[in-house]
Formats: C-alpha cells, sequence, structure tokens
C-alpha cells in the first residue's frame, strides 16, 4: 500500500498541508477532490519528491518473503520516487514539448535497459495506438488530449505499482476524458494503485472506490466513493468552505 501519514508541507512560509493521510490500494482507483486552494497539487508534488515535506511521511508498505517492508518515499528526489514504482501525472499536459513524441516516451523508458525500453514503449503504444502515427511529431504540436496521452503513457512506461494522476481532465473535450479514464481503470484491473485528483468531481467518484475530501489542506472525508455520492453536501460545504477563504 502507498500511505500518506500526517503529511505537511508548507509553500512560500505559508503552511498548506495541515496533516494530511491517505490510502493508496493496490488495484483500485482512489479519488482525493477538492476545491481549487485546498492543497490537492501540493499533495501531489510532495508525494512525487518535488516538494520538501515538513512533517509527517509517506510510505510504501507491503509483505515480501523475510517479512514486511517498508520503502520510505518523502522528502526523496522524484527520480527515486518513480524507480520505486510511483509514477506521476502532473496538472497541466507537461510533455517536452522539443522532442518528440517518440523521443518523450524513450525519456521516460530511460531508466530501463535498452531492449526493456523498446518493449515497454511497444506496450504504452498498444495502450495508446492513437500516438503512433504521431511519433516523429514535436509533442508541443499535439491536441491537449494527445499531449495528456503522451504524459499517461510516459507513466506507464516504467509498469508503475501507482500512479498518481493530477486533474486528468482539465481542458480536455468529454470523449477525450472518457477514452482516458478507460485507460486508468484497465490500469486498476491489471494492479496498480491510482489515485486521481481532480476538481470535477462527477468523474472521479465514477472511477473510484474510495475517496477523500481536503478543504484547505486538512481531509475533510475519508471513506468510499459510494458514501460520498450519497452525501453530496460534504462536497458541497467544503467546497463553500473553500471559496470563502479564497
Amino acid at each position: 500500500m502507498l500511505q500518506v501519514r500526517e503529511l505537511c508541507v508548507h509553500r512560500g512560509g505559508k503552511q498548506v498541508l495541515h496533516g494530511v493521510s491517505l490510502d493508496i490500494t493496490p488495484g483500485q482507483i482512489t479519488a482525493l477532490v477538492g476545491a481549487n486552494g485546498a492543497g490537492k497539487s501540493t499533495t501531489v508534488l510532495a508525494m512525487g519528491g518535488v516538494l520538501p515535506v515538513s512533517a509527517g511521511h509517506v510510505e510504501l508498505t507491503g509483505t515480501s518473503t523475510d517479512g514486511s517492508t517498508r520503502v520510505v518515499l518523502h522528502n526523496c528526489r522524484p527520480e527515486v520516487v518513480r524507480v520505486a514504482g510511483v509514477a506521476v501525472v502532473p496538472e497541466g499536459h507537461r510533455v517536452l514539448g522539443d522532442l518528440s513524441v517518440l523521443d518523450n516516451l524513450r525519456a521516460a523508458a530511460s531508466s530501463l535497459s535498452p531492449a526493456v525500453s523498446l518493449a515497454a514503449i511497444d506496450r504504452v503504444l498498444a495502450v495508446f495506438p492513437e500516438l503512433k502515427e504521431k511519433l516523429p511529431a514535436l509533442a508541443r504540436t499535439l491536441s491537449g488530449g494527445q499531449k495528456q496521452m503522451v504524459c499517461i503513457a510516459q507513466a506507464l512506461v516504467v509498469s508503475p505499482g501507482y500512479l498518481i494522476v493530477d486533474e486528468l481532465s482539465l481542458g480536455l473535450a468529454p470523449t477525450v476524458v472518457k477514452r482516458l479514464a478507460q485507460v486508468l481503470e484497465h490500469a486498476a484491473e491489471s494492479g496498480v494503485g491510482v489515485l486521481l485528483i481532480e476538481q470535477f468531481t462527477t468523474l472521479a467518484l465514477s472511477l473510484a472506490t474510495q475517496a477523500y475530501v481536503l478543504e484547505r489542506g486538512r481531509i475533510a472525508f475519508a471513506g468510499t466513493a459510494a458514501a460520498l455520492r450519497d452525501q453530496p453536501e460534504i462536497l458541497h460545504n467544503s467546497y463553500l468552505a473553500t471559496s470563502a477563504t479564497a
């Protein structure tokens, strides 16, 4: 399991996260929802090794033939987090714009051996066949949906155990969002633990098994996605509270 416990993060001298705790379970999609400014992206960046953690921890826990295992990830460099099996798709469709699509995938697979890298790229192109004809194109020339496909393909190319996706649907057409949602569902079915961070709560809760609501840097709800769908007042109150302090 990928665990976040009592996570505190400061940005610009201000505390943004106040004791955030999450569990991301293999084979499930977990949703983290909340209004703009609630701290969702800060959570992603801290889990991915981009932002330093002031207190609390992020770790992988599990079992091996020798017993329990624990891999500490907080305050590790992003490449260390990725090698440990946690891949992050940041907000904003961030690709290497002056490189071709193929070179974007090669860069993401650079930690793999050449033979494994080739097979991994073939595997993600089977997931996103739409990208095959775009392989020679510069990534900056792609549409927003195609860039998001490249970003997710870059994350999947290393066969992560956990996938963190920040704002999957941002700026994308509904048909593209549906296509990408299917990819996340398939990843979860194959055993990957997915953390989906979304402002579009209807989408997130339709995909997720478990859900958390983040409000002003604190967890305001933790439970099943079904329970949250049945209690819309929780989300409503959370969004109102964030807006009132913005």
